[in-house]
């Protein structure tokens, strides 16, 4: 790397930690921190989701698989939006008309105490170790890089994540996903641009690939795999916080199914685009790691500078799905738990200051666990296949509480256990149990689970649980007295939450962000052209492209502030927070 490399990271870092300022002045009380008061606009809660799937699993992981296995990587990807669609149309506005400051509020009314602590804990320590290894995975990448040891990069990049998210609360983490969108569609547009024009002639590099590069499946990936992938990303996009947190805090259940959308339509069109590198990379250069080739591929077309903003947008993915899970569950400590058991009459201030504080320690547990995940050994791999069975387990019994009256905390425990219980004896302890070997009866069982691991995963980590939720609501002929509370709560929010919808004037703070962060990306590319000879009339096309961008979103404020009617002073509907106030 270069020293423009290096100051791009540095500029990167201080726009990090500016966006997080300006939010922290938004944060005055504990439903700003953690649901944006419910004004976030839609846009920005689309794209957030959006970025929250991405990781570095999506350079390693799905770079990897585009690399050795072709076109079938774009399809996997495809069915994140299918299933976002999906939720768009059946889930996400019931979310938002609870009127809920976190999910985990819903959960409590839902299924009580036990089911609060059972999934807060259960999830929370999925989560955390899940994260960490994708903190890690970045960490292994950047060292390739940068002469850094290991657990100073994880110490590092992990402090900046955990210090914009406690600093500004859901605003920070919102705008930062913007600004890490517009970081990695910028850099991985400049990569495909460049390896395009590189390429040469699409007969030769037709001839250079391998056999089935371009089929829509291959065995190891067949259409039983992608429509479980479907499922498992319905009731994951559906039911996590963090993407449940995405749809509580816009301003109406509208707004909300518009966030779901635009992830969804995202997720149908962008996938080839992001994949293109190792796709195209495979057919210039084979042979070489395929967790490596994303980077690989990056490295051997970015000019000076550059490459350090491809860093940045590999630990902008990272960064997006940390920050969320960071906020997510400092949310549920502060809100259902100490607000709840130990300091219900804590003031907003008090609030703010401990959620700041849980994020604080959340952090810290999860650098921890990112030093630690190579002195696991194979728990890296065993956390993966654990994460795989227990997602719909775990998350069908809360969508499904979502809608029926009759599924209540016995049922929820039951489904979780049942089906993660089943999976993992079928997984570990027959499949890969080293214990049973040809001479066992069991052996030809576990050769069986072992070559067809990802069917018996969709069997029991999907299929089950859904069925198993099928014939409790079949079977049980009473209303859930957690259902009640949330038919209660339904009726007294409806004209509310229209209400506040009605009354919620333009709020130009996300679009001015998204405006200077185009403005500074768009010069800063446009310096660094001068520097380069051979991509520069691509720097300088995508840096006007940005700062067109940039001036069409400014005309676009300007006009709805125009239009915005102001409000009298004397005429304006006094808010708790402005009677508190006074008081």
């Amino acid at each position: 790397m270069t020293k423009a490399d290096y100051l791009t990271l540095f500029l990167y870092a201080i726009g990090l930690f500016t966006i997080s300022t300006l939010s922290s002045k938004r944060n005055t009380n504990q439903k700003e921190m953690f649901s944006a008061n419910r004004s976030s606009p839609w846009w920005a809660s689309g794209l957030s989701g959006f970025m929250t799937m991405f990781s570095a699993g999506t350079f390693v992981v799905w770079g990897g698989i585009a690399y050795e296995h072709g076109i079938v990587a774009v399809v996997i990807n495809t069915c994140y939006g299918v299933a976002a669609l999906l939720i768009g149309y059946f889930v996400a506005g019931h979310w938002n008309k609870l009127g809920v400051s976190t999910p985990a509020e819903f959960v409590s009314l839902r299924f009580g105490k036990t089911g609060l602590h059972f999934f807060t804990w259960t999830m929370l320590i999925k989560r955390i170790l899940g994260v960490s290894v994708s903190l890690y995975a970045l960490a292994v990448l950047i060292v390739a890089l940068v002469p850094l040891d290991i657990n100073w990069v994880i110490i590092i990049f992990g402090t900046i994540v955990v210090v914009y998210t406690m600093q500004g609360g859901l605003w920070a983490v919102l705008m930062t996903d913007v600004l890490q969108f517009i970081v990695l569609t910028v850099v991985v547009l400049i990569v495909a641009i460049l390896m395009i024009s590189n390429m040469g002639s699409f007969e030769s590099y037709q001839a250079a690939v391998p056999a089935g590069f371009f089929s829509l499946t291959t065995d190891s990936y067949g259409w039983l795999f992608l429509s479980g992938w479907v499922m498992i990303h319905f009731f994951m996009i559906g039911a996590e916080w963090a993407f449940v947190q995405r749809f509580i805090s816009v301003k109406s259940p509208k707004d909300a199914k518009k966030a779901s959308y635009l992830f969804g339509v995202m997720y149908l069109v962008t996938p080839l685009f992001w994949l293109l590198p190792p796709l195209l990379y495979r057919g210039q250069v084979s042979g070489v790691d395929k967790e490596q080739a994303y980077i690989l591929a990056a490295q051997s077309v970015l000019p000076a500078g550059i490459l350090g903003l491809m860093i940045a947008a590999m630990f902008s993915a990272t960064a997006s799905m940390v920050s969320s899970q960071l906020n997510v569950f400092a949310g549920v400590l502060t809100n259902d738990f100490y607000k709840t058991f130990l300091n219900p009459d804590a003031s907003e201030k008090r609030l703010v200051h401990t959620g700041r504080t849980f994020t604080a320690l959340l952090g810290v547990f999860l650098v921890v666990a990112a030093i630690l995940v190579p002195y696991m050994g194979g728990a890296e791999k065993l956390i993966i296949s654990i994460n795989s069975l227990l997602v719909v387990p775990l998350f069908a019994p809360t969508l499904w509480g979502l809608f029926s009256k009759k599924v209540g905390i016995k049922e929820m425990l039951i489904v979780a256990l049942v089906s993660f219980g089943i999976g993992l004896t079928l997984k570990f302890g027959i499949a890969n149990n080293p214990m049973i070997t040809e001479e066992s009866s069991l052996y030809s069982i576990a050769q069986y689970l072992a070559e067809n691991s990802k069917s018996v995963e969709v069997v029991v980590g999907v299929i089950l649980p859904i069925l198993l939720l099928f014939f409790f609501e079949w079977q049980k002929k009473t209303v859930d007295e957690g259902a009640l509370r949330i038919q209660e709560r339904n009726i007294k929010m409806e004209e509310t939450l229209e209400t506040d919808s009605l009354k919620a004037p333009f709020d130009p703070f996300p679009a001015q962000m998204v405006m200077y962060s185009l403005i500074i990306i768009g010069l800063w590319i446009l310096i660094l052209s001068f520097n380069d000879t051979h991509g520069r009339s691509v720097l300088i096309g995508v840096s006007t492209g940005l700062l067109s961008i940039a001036l069409a979103i400014q005309v676009s404020i300007k006009k709805i502030i125009s239009r915005t009617p102001k409000v009298n002073e004397a005429e304006k509907i006094p808010t708790e927070e402005d009677l508190s106030t006074e008081l």
